[in-house]
């Protein structure tokens, strides 16, 4: 029998690039509010909460449908600390008040091109698999990058494949940073989502985009905009 699922939706008050990404509004709504909304359309959660530092998140995250049971502490609100380890406080809280999840899924505050179709697949996977991670591969083969050397100069990173064509070399994908699903007890061996049974959901281009800079944020609006202009799933 399947236990017990917990969306992790982290979203703290601070950030540098984007000043209140985690809230600014996007195509209208606060960039927040679509990853709240997908986990709760996956019906693949029993508790969809946020964890975060910000009273006016706490806030719009409650109305969006969420839950704000206890506020992120100030170790886990800077900018060191890592998403396995915000994951690690929100599962011993949980556990404190007696609460215990079988499986999680840690999602990313700014992450609108996410559906609850990908979250309930992602979820699913865990029947066979102790983590999944949404990956994308790379527009152009890494292994034929190039570096800028200190004098100013082009060299290849991997001059071993200078003349391998392209289409010969092996396809590399990159993590989307939508989101990352794992069964509760490997995390907890391994203090992270990479534990060794770790299977990837492919995604195409049109689903992923990095935001961080406000030129992604507006290249992410016109990908969004044409993507879901008539689906919204």
């Amino acid at each position: 029998m399947q236990g017990k699922s917990l969306a992790i939706i982290t979203a703290r008050g601070g950030s540098k690039r984007i000043p209140r990404k985690n809230i600014k509004e996007f195509c209208g709504r606060p960039i927040l509010c679509y990853s709240i909304e997908a986990a709760l359309s996956s019906e693949a959660f029993d508790e969809v909460m946020v964890s975060t530092d910000d009273p006016e998140i706490a806030g719009i995250a409650m109305k969006a449908g969420a839950s704000v049971p206890f506020f992120r502490s100030a170790e886990m609100s800077g900018d060191y600390a890592s998403t396995d380890e915000v994951i690690m406080e929100v599962l011993k809280e949980y556990e404190k008040n007696g609460l215990f999840f079988d499986r999680f899924c840690c999602i990313y505050p700014t992450a609108p091109f996410l559906t609850g179709r990908r979250l309930k697949s992602a979820m699913d996977l865990l029947n066979e698999a102790d983590s999944c991670m949404p990956v994308v591969p790379f527009s152009y083969p890494p292994q034929r990058g190039l570096l800028i050397a200190e004098n100013g100069c082009l060299v290849r990173q991997f001059p071993e494949y200078a003349t391998a064509r392209s289409q010969d070399l092996p396809k590399v994908y990159h993590d989307c940073g939508q989101f990352y699903a794992c069964r509760t007890k490997p995390f907890m061996e391994a203090g992270t989502t990479d534990v060794e049974n770790l299977i990837p959901l492919i995604l195409s281009e049109m689903e992923v985009q990095d935001i961080d800079t406000p030129e992604d944020w507006e290249i992410a609006e016109i990908k969004y905009r044409r993507l879901f202009s008539n689906d919204t799933d």
